[in-house]
């Protein structure tokens, strides 16, 4: 019994000596301390940790006018609420009948329309008709060659009833499109059939263009819908569009636009720390509050969570910045629902100082322990 007390007391010592030992290098070293840590000291300032500003309700209504400011862009080449009627343009096939005149038709039309009909005709096949040269023309029994790019259904039949009036006494035609081959649009990204789409007599709008696309995936991020037109590219929110009172179906899209669909993976949030369940979020059609990804994560962990560190840690072109609040202030919950996260943003909320205390130990007594047990132990 006398040499168990011994080795207890002997332990116990070397225990205390150890705890002793630790506290003093984290009072040097600053080991204890809480919250995220940035490496700092770089040459002429690089490296140095960026400064933590508090989430206020001034710096909430501050962001919310960056944010506004930042989507705020002339949509006005893109709205269009009267579009002008389709235009023939080059690689069109056009069917032109002279009502009474079967010859006008061209040589063999008749039995190549039979056969495009039937179904008979490779797919590659071009359609039965009066193709569109690469100026804009078609060659037309007794006229000639005619310029009819640009001109729609009516002007076009208007001006070769007019020359065909020179040698048939009231002609009679009928002209419409046959293939629309001229005007494409391209879809890609988060919809159910991408690829090119054809623009005939029905407007190509933003709606037309992603049903015939077969509608967006339940993937699709319905904020970031990007429409490249030349130079010049357009971040279109559907649900901000709705919100301000447009109409997504005035969105006209124009010959050789480039659609693309995000995906809500692209814009994630990263939720870690001391929470429940740390995780990736994905934003909720390009919105999500600080509050709701706290709350999608199980909220601040309870045994080692510390309420007054949460931080938001947001990468942007010119800097880095941290957002810090503390959950115990007055109207904390209500500041947290207000501030809105962005893509790629890191939600981090900082160990307890007595959950920082406790690993530390916890790093330092099986050492110890075991040295102490060795001491007894020896001869």
């Amino acid at each position: 019994m006398a040499s168990f007390c011994s080795v207890a007391i002997v332990v116990w010592r070397r225990l205390a000596v150890n705890l002793v030992c630790s506290l003093g290098l984290c009072a040097a070293l600053g080991a204890c301390t809480t919250g995220i840590q940035f490496a700092g000291g770089g040459k002429d300032g690089e490296g140095e940790a960026p400064p933590t500003e508090k989430i206020t309700e001034q710096l909430i209504e501050s962001e919310r006018r960056a944010l506004a400011e930042q989507a705020r862009q002339d949509l006005t080449p893109l709205i269009n609420p009267n579009p002008a009627p389709y235009t023939i343009g080059q690689g069109d096939v056009l069917s032109i009948v002279v009502w009474d005149h079967p010859e006008l038709a061209g040589s063999g039309m008749t039995a190549a329309t039979a056969a495009f009909d039937s179904g008979t005709l490779p797919p590659t096949a071009v359609p039965p008709g009066f193709a569109v040269d690469h100026q804009g023309r078609i060659q037309f029994p007794l006229i000639g060659l005619l310029q009819v790019e640009g001109l729609t259904e009516e002007q076009a039949r208007a001006m070769i009833t007019k020359k065909l009036a020179r040698y048939i006494a009231h002609p009679s035609l009928t002209l419409r499109v046959q293939s629309y081959r001229s005007k494409r649009v391209y879809i890609d990204g988060e919809v159910k059939a991408p690829g090119l789409q054809a623009i005939n007599d029905i407007p190509m709008t933003l709606v037309e263009a992603l049903n015939r696309a077969g509608g967006m995936l339940p993937s699709a991020d319905q904020s970031r819908i990007m429409i490249e037109r030349g130079p010049g590219r357009y971040l279109i929110n559907l649900r901000d569009l709705v919100q301000k009172g447009v109409n997504p179906g005035t969105v006209l899209l124009a010959p050789g636009d480039v659609v693309r669909v995000h995906s809500r993976d692209e814009s994630k949030v990263f939720v870690s720390g001391e929470v429940v369940t740390p995780r990736a979020l994905t934003m909720h059609n390009g919105r999500l509050t600080l509050n709701e990804a706290l709350g999608e994560s199980g909220g601040v962990s309870p045994l080692s969570g510390d309420a007054r560190q949460i931080y938001v840690v947001r990468k942007t072109p010119e800097r880095t910045r941290v957002f810090q609040l503390d959950a115990r202030v007055s109207g904390a919950l209500a500041m947290a629902e207000s501030f809105e996260l962005r893509p790629k943003d890191v939600v981090y909320v900082a160990a307890s100082p007595l959950a920082n205390w406790n690993r530390q130990l916890s790093l330092l007594f099986p050492g110890a322990l075991t040295s102490a047990v060795g001491v007894t132990t020896r001869p």
